[in-house]
């Protein structure tokens, strides 16, 4: 035998024992493969999150066993605990491969089923069934027909070929994460159901332009929750009406829905949007303010008032506001 065969025998030896088992840390890793990347690169990327422990010698495995040249690209979730041959075998079959699925706060179930559709390519048919699955309903006590602000929103990684409900499982498992076990008592404090707290955490999600100004709407809602007074809150009546508008107008005002605060006291029927932790918080620990009215102002935040007369010298002077504000802007 040659001395340089030799010594391939011996390095083929010592790949082989290295790739038997997997002997790094713990825990599941996250790998991106860019497309036409070199097994080299790949190797280098796999090293570097703890996934194999020599990238040089993982390289001289895979071209060993011939498995080199037919990676596929794509980001990974890949155990540490795994075998050399395990890691190869998924790169050279795309198993473990991830989509990045993003639901931004504020958005509806409306908006949410199309970009999962887009981004998992699952049928949104299916999705539709799915946020209404009567399951999921039940054990999160929800009244309403879908998964209305129980999709919380938040970046996630998805198996590449997820079907419609475990993708909708995995969005609702996260809220339930996420929702802290001793804001139970706090519900019994305010005397409300967690249902009832998402519902207004969803219209402070859609009212606030200014994050520190969330417990202070939140309060201006409770504030008139208490004393029966109509909540009038202008995200109800676009989502009543069920499309964009720039603007609510007074005719959007009549529009004939549960779910229009203009017209019915209350909280509508369930959420309107999927709220932030930031605003569930807020609905829960409102700020010890007594303002009953707010108005926007031109740059988003808002003007807070407490008497039907201070407000609608506020409203008047953000129109006038406005109006200004056209004037400089035209050329």
């Amino acid at each position: 035998m040659t001395l340089r065969r030799t010594r391939w025998v011996r390095v083929g030896v010592a790949v082989s024992l290295l790739a038997t088992a997997g002997c790094g840390p713990s825990g599941m890793a996250r790998v991106t493969v860019p497309s036409g990347a070199s097994l080299r690169l790949a190797a280098d990327s796999l090293e570097a999150a703890g996934v194999i422990g020599s990238a040089k010698l993982f390289s001289v495995y895979a071209k060993v066993t011939g498995r080199d040249r037919s990676i596929k690209a794509g980001t990974y979730i890949l155990d540490r605990r795994a075998s050399w041959d395990d890691v190869v075998n998924a790169l050279v079959a795309g198993k473990g491969i991830v989509l990045t699925l993003t639901i931004p706060e504020g958005w509806d179930v409306k908006t949410i089923v199309p970009a999962i559709s887009r981004v998992m390519k699952v049928p949104e048919a299916e999705l539709e069934t799915a946020v209404r699955d009567t399951a999921l309903l039940r054990r999160l006590n929800v009244p309403t027909p879908t998964l209305e602000g129980y999709l919380f929103p938040e970046t996630y990684l998805l198996p590449e070929s997820s079907d419609a409900l475990p993708i909708v499982r995995r969005l609702v498992a996260e809220f339930e994460r996420r929702w802290k076990p001793e804001w139970n008592a706090q519900l019994e404090k305010l005397g409300m159901t967690r249902h009832q707290v998402m519902t207004l955490a969803s219209i402070v999600e859609k009212e606030a332009r200014v994050a520190t100004e969330r417990p202070t709407i939140s309060a201006v809602y409770h504030n008139r929750l208490k004393i029966g007074m109509m909540l009038q809150a202008d995200p109800t009546v676009l989502y009543a009406l069920g499309r964009h508008e720039n603007r609510v107008l007074y005719r959007h005002l009549e529009v004939k829905s549960p779910y229009n605060t203009y017209r019915n006291v209350g909280l509508p029927p369930g959420p309107i949007a999927s709220p932030g932790l930031a605003s569930i918080e807020a609905a829960l620990f409102p700020a010890d303010v007594p303002y009953l009215y707010f108005v926007a102002h031109p740059d988003g935040h808002h003007e807070f008032r407490t008497t039907v007369r201070e407000h609608n010298e506020a409203v008047r002077q953000m129109r006038l506001l406005r109006r200004q504000a056209a004037r400089a802007a035209r050329p």
